[in-house]
């Protein structure tokens, strides 16, 4: 992963907000409804995608991701759509990494054919657990078979793919986890995503949480945990790439890199979020209409469904960008951080700042940049907060 001189690309995020059902720990901007006019969303995507377009003249798109909601409940048609769109919208890179979000499920996964004919090329599974129970804890509504056959044949399909996992779930221990993420490694994948459960406001798990009727382990086999993860992962060729992200060489989410790195991309659909930079350090927030029928209201007078525009710079956009980076393992480079602030990496964390990090063993500063060690990343959110 090239984190020096090239830049971070440029990113189209296509958000699907429609879901069989919400599950309880879910925070993402999702929803359920009986029906949906499928070709009016098709349209609705289409038109904000040409509206962005001109907001983001002469950049060529390096990573195009739906996401959602249940990006898989889309007709392959509608990709297809969007694809097109983007292609006429702007200059698409060769080799452009095309990524879709889908559930295990059989229906979903029926439709890999027509999404690979589209142009998906990689595509990431919500598996979550390879436990009945757990998974329908957890309100999934696939099990464990239907998850291990969505993985196969998500491999005969696309030339890459990837599926997520939570851990320190409720009840589990640590050599329950290390022994799922053995089963989970042994299939030889070559991306993986492994969230650590975190209780989210606003979710059914909060409201549990906050009842004390949902117990996580104890902070020390969280801990146990996420180290176990990380030995497990680097001995199997998956080292991390960032906090919760796994993958072999050459194989990181490209799109997700645009995010760490402070790239530039536009948000499409409701509740979708984009970035556009300025020369000197300045980025232009772009959040779209979250409720999805007031973001299709918006796209059909108006031709977009921007709700919030905001410019982010000075100090906010030094703190964002150093909390981005710094979950990379490869850390903030000297370029990135130059290109995103308008200011070198000493500029914006003095050495003096630095200093006890360093000396701690938490960061390690060098010719190529900054970046946490493995302890570091193990408590980033403290290094962070001393760092501000």
């Amino acid at each position: 992963m090239n984190t020096t001189s090239a830049g971070p690309g440029f990113g189209v995020y296509v958000h699907w907000p429609f879901c069989q059902s919400k599950c309880p720990y879910c925070d993402f901007n999702s929803h359920v409804r009986e029906a949906i006019d499928e070709p009016r969303w098709r349209a609705g995507l289409v038109a904000e995608i040409g509206h962005m377009a001109g907001l983001a003249p002469g950049r060529t798109v390096t990573s195009i991701f739906f996401g959602g909601g249940t990006p898989s409940l889309m007709n392959p048609a509608t990709v297809g759509a969007a694809l097109d769109a983007i292609a006429a919208a702007w200059p698409v890179a060769d080799g452009v990494e095309v990524t879709l979000e889908a559930n295990p499920g059989s229906v979903e996964a029926g439709r890999f054919a027509g999404y690979r004919a589209a142009g998906v090329g990689r595509v990431s599974l919500g598996v979550q657990a390879l436990d009945d129970a757990a998974l329908k804890a957890l309100g999934r509504r696939h099990d464990r078979a239907e998850a291990l056959a969505a993985i196969a044949l998500a491999r005969r399909h696309f030339p890459r793919m990837s599926f997520d996992l939570i851990y320190a779930r409720p009840g589990q221990s640590p050599a329950a986890w290390e022994a799922e993420l053995a089963r989970v490694l042994a299939f030889g994948t070559d991306h993986l995503s492994l969230y650590q459960l975190t209780i989210e406001p606003g979710t059914a798990f909060h409201t549990l949480h906050r009842r004390g009727e949902l117990v996580l382990p104890v902070e020390d086999d969280q801990a146990a945990m996420y180290e176990a993860t990380q030995v497990m992962t680097q001995a199997a060729g998956l080292p991390a790439y960032e906090v919760s992200n796994h993958a072999r060489p050459g194989q990181e989410s490209r799109h997700n890199i645009v995010y760490w790195r402070s790239g530039e991309w536009v948000g499409v659909g409701p509740g979708a979020h984009g970035r556009l930079n300025e020369p000197g350090g300045t980025s232009i927030a772009r959040r779209q209409e979250r409720a999805p029928e007031t973001w299709l209201a918006g796209v059909e007078t108006q031709g977009h469904g921007t709700a919030q525009t905001e410019t982010v710079s000075g100090e906010d956009r030094v703190i964002e960008v150093l909390m981005m980076g710094l979950r990379l393992t490869s850390g903030l480079s000297e370029a990135d951080v130059q290109r995103a602030t308008g200011q070198p990496l000493d500029a914006i964390v003095p050495p003096a700042r630095l200093a006890p990090l360093v000396a701690g063993g938490l960061l390690v500063r060098d010719a190529t940049g900054l970046r946490a060690t493995a302890a570091g990343l193990q408590v980033l959110n403290g290094v962070l907060a001393r760092l501000l």
